[in-house]
């Protein structure tokens, strides 16, 4: 029986298994598949005090210290959560069972997909959602971005280096949501050009992959790969119905039941950011901390 089982890896989740586990609490985090969760796709971090370098090295550097401390780190999926008498028991992907008294969500949350014609038929054959996991691929070649966030910006710069051409495509007029200082990058590299106004109706290609796309407007754009960046769903599929999820399907704090507390991305209200999961992480993880020792 753990104390607390953490469920993710990324910012928020590290962070709450460092506070934890400096508690004396025995920490057990499911880190899912991939250490960092989005944090471990951001090539070089600007905004984040204290540390310039990669998402991934950041990681390792949170897991690494929550490690330290005592924390334990599996990489497994929660893939149900079940209540007991005692606190919960987890299950994860590969069957296993897990137990613990307090249950730390921070499964964060996945880019959302862009349903057009095309889209799943060319996913990994000229369709992405992630532009540093794939963006070595385009080498030379013409792509599109989709999105009009710091996301989609970012996107875009990282893999101006890489290609020969990005077009961002945004349904708007500017780029109110994203920040001045990636607009104004944008806006200097020569290699990235704006088609506002602008929404995908088809991704079209042949056996080699993606060979063009299609607005709704009737144009046809020549292009070798669609990046795709406009906002993420917070990932809770394994949790039952009944916890409260507001209009975007992250979770409410005070809506959790007893014992279970959350952090990062999925939480309901919060700016998508590393540092204020981080925050969040400390908070939840305080709080997790309190609930024990009252029990």
């Amino acid at each position: 029986m753990n104390d607390v089982i953490i469920l993710g890896s990324g910012p928020g989740g590290l962070t709450a298994a460092l506070y934890c586990a400096r508690a004396g609490k025995s920490t057990l985090v499911l880190g899912g598949n991939t250490l960092g969760g989005q944090m471990s796709t951001i090539a070089e971090l600007e905004n984040y005090p204290g540390f310039l370098g990669s998402g991934a090295a950041l990681s390792e550097k949170m897991k690494s210290q929550a490690e330290m401390f005592g924390a334990k780190v599996i990489f497994a999926s929660v893939k149900v959560i079940k209540n007991k008498e005692s606190g919960f028991a987890v299950i994860t992907d590969d069957g296993k069972e897990y137990e613990s008294r307090a249950v730390i969500i921070a499964t964060g949350a996945s880019p959302r997909k862009l349903e057009i014609a095309g889209t799943r038929e060319f996913m990994g054959r000229g369709v992405s959602y992630c532009a540093t996991c794939d963006g070595f691929f385009y080498s030379g070649r013409n792509i599109l971005v989709i999105g009009g966030g710091n996301s989609a910006l970012n996107d875009a710069l990282y893999l101006a280096n890489i290609a020969k051409s990005v077009k961002i495509l945004y349904r708007k007029d500017s780029f109110a949501r994203a920040e001045k200082v990636l607009i104004d990058r944008v806006n200097a590299t020569e290699n990235i050009f704006v088609m506002w106004n602008t929404e995908l109706a088809e991704v079209g290609g042949d056996d080699s992959g993606v060979t063009f796309a299609t607005t709704t407007g009737g144009d046809k754009i020549d292009c070798d790969g669609v990046f795709v960046a406009i906002g993420h769903e917070a990932n809770t599929d394994y949790l039952p119905e009944s916890i409260k999820r507001d209009e975007l399907g992250r979770l409410i704090p005070e809506e959790l039941p007893a014992g279970m507390f959350v952090a990062g991305d999925v939480r309901s209200g919060l700016k998508m950011q590393i540092a204020t999961a981080v925050g969040t992480g400390c908070d939840c993880a305080m709080d997790a901390v309190a609930y024990l020792n009252r029990k």
